[in-house]
Formats: C-alpha cells, sequence, structure tokens
C-alpha cells in the first residue's frame, strides 16, 4: 500500500507578487499623504489659538517678542481682565444678547418653517421665494432707516433692544435651514397624526419638532454664534453706552485702553472665544447632523 503526500505549494505563491507589493505601496503612501494633508490643516486652525493662550500668560514685556512659551505663566492675567471696569457688564450682555436673541429665533422661526415645509397653500413658492431673498440682502441696506426707527421713533438707542427685538418676528437663514430639515421628515408621519385628531399646533409639537432636534440645534448654535461675535450691530445701537456694549465690541475698546498691554488682551480674547468653543464641542454631533441633513430633500 503506497501512500501520497500533496506536493509542497510553490515558493511564488508564498511571496508577494510584484503587483500587490505596489499596490501596498500606493495604499501606504495615500495613508501617509491623508493623514499628512489633516495634521497639517489641524495644525493650521490649532496654532493661532495656541499662540494666543500663550501670550496672554506671558508677562507685559514678553509679549509679542521671538518667545514661543512664557517664561513664567502669569495666571493673574485673567484675574487682571475682570477687574477691568464694565468686563463682567459686557459678559452680562453678551449672554442676555445671545441667549435671548437665540430662543426668540428659534421659537419664531418653527412655526414658519412648518408651513413652509408641510402646508399646500397658494403662495407657498412665493413666501420660500422672500425668504430666500431676505437672507441675499446685505444689512449693510436697511441699517439708516432702521436706525431712524428704533433710535427716533422708540428712542432706543444706547440699548441692545433693537437688536433682539426684530429676533422675535423669525430670521431668513434659521427659517430656511429649519424648513430643509423638515423636509426630510415623511409627511406619512403628518397625516397619521392629523388623522387620529391631532391640531397642527399639537402635530408640530409632539410630532415633528422631536425628530427635528438636530435641526433646530443647528439654527440654535448658528445663531449664537451670529450673536455672540456680532460688532456691527451693537456698534450701530449700543456704542454711545459703554453699559450696553457686548464682549466683542468692548474688546475692541479694551485693545485701545491697554494696547501696549497684549498679554491682557490675549487674556481678554480668550475669555471671550471660551463659550463659543465650549458649546461647539458638546453640541457638534447635533451641529453636524442638522447640517448635513438639511440638504437631503429640497
Amino acid at each position: 500500500m503506497t501512500t501520497t503526500t500533496a506536493p509542497a505549494p510553490a515558493a511564488e505563491n508564498r511571496t508577494p507578487s510584484p503587483a500587490r507589493k505596489q499596490a501596498g505601496r500606493k495604499a501606504l503612501l495615500h495613508w501617509i499623504a491623508v493623514h499628512s494633508l489633516g495634521v497639517a490643516a489641524a495644525l493650521f486652525f490649532v496654532l493661532p489659538f495656541v499662540f494666543v493662550f500663550l501670550t496672554s500668560l506671558m508677562s507685559d514685556q514678553q509679549a509679542l517678542t521671538r518667545d514661543l512659551t512664557p517664561n513664567s505663566w502669569h495666571w493673574d492675567n485673567y484675574v487682571k481682565v475682570f477687574q477691568v471696569e464694565g468686563f463682567l457688564t459686557w459678559w452680562r450682555n453678551s449672554l442676555l444678547y445671545a441667549g435671548l436673541g437665540t430662543v426668540l429665533v428659534v421659537v419664531s422661526s418653527i412655526p414658519v418653517a412648518y408651513a413652509l415645509a408641510k402646508f399646500r397653500f397658494r403662495g407657498r413658492h412665493l413666501s420660500l421665494l422672500l425668504v430666500i431673498s431676505m437672507m441675499m440682502l446685505p444689512p449693510q441696506v436697511i441699517i439708516i432707516p432702521m436706525y431712524l426707527f428704533w433710535a427716533k421713533q422708540l428712542d432706543l438707542s444706547g440699548t441692545l433692544w433693537p437688536l433682539i427685538i426684530p429676533m422675535a418676528f423669525g430670521d431668513a437663514f434659521a427659517i430656511f435651514l429649519l424648513r430643509q430639515f423638515l423636509l426630510t421628515i415623511p409627511n406619512e408621519y403628518v397625516e397619521a397624526a392629523r388623522i387620529d385628531g391631532c391640531g397642527e399646533f399639537r402635530t408640530l409639537i409632539r410630532i415633528v419638532l422631536p425628530m427635528a432636534k438636530p435641526g433646530v440645534a443647528a439654527v440654535a448654535l448658528f445663531q449664537f454664534f451670529y450673536s455672540w461675535n456680532d460688532y456691527f450691530g451693537p456698534q450701530i445701537y449700543a456704542s454711545e453706552n459703554p453699559g450696553a456694549w457686548t464682549l466683542s465690541y468692548g474688546l475692541e475698546s479694551f485693545k485701545g485702553a491697554h494696547h501696549t498691554d497684549w498679554n491682557l488682551t490675549m487674556a481678554a480674547t480668550v475669555l471671550v472665544m471660551a463659550p463659543v468653543i465650549l458649546v461647539f464641542f458638546f453640541a457638534q454631533k447635533a451641529f453636524v447632523e442638522g447640517v448635513t441633513l438639511t440638504g437631503v430633500k429640497g
């Protein structure tokens, strides 16, 4: 009885072919190139923040010199910033402007966006066209008649109310963004709620809004960032009253008052940027999801 043994695999089968080696090298080079670009882009955005933060911890003599890191860490610079007259008032005004303005824009824009997305009525497309037209209208075009109305007719100059009150009537960009997101919600949910006897308001609150949370979060973040960083509006309406200044406008005068103290100026800049960075860091998932889904259906 004879036994046969299986032939040994050929040597060429155990060694990768030249084509496979070349493909592996291309994949490795592609991985290195992509990650190198990612690291470079990250450094491009992060390094300015690092520079501002490190400068804020330097002494007045060392700030804006060739030194990249502080010789001694002056954390008391942040205490000095809060001791500047008016800084806490500017902080409170910014929170009022950004917080109340965001709430008013979201609350007033949701019903309009819902009507444009889910109602069928004559003039619906014309209404949407008017909303888009308002988005393309620069605020500088209407600033003179608006200033005359708020300052001369209502005597509200020197306050932030001319910037906050109009937000109670909606915002064109917020309405458009919410409308685009609501279009992604199937109409079957709305129709089923109507069949069950829900009115439009209850359908909006109970059915539509829970599914539209990412879109609402995106609109709220956009509005908060805009209001927090707004310089043009406070300059027009509140420049005559330092008690109504926001951080964005007060920071400019802060730099003028401390034009040699760049360490304090950078410390104030860090304090102005910190709330925006923290809000985006904790809400970035909802923000990205909301912005992404608004373009799914038009």
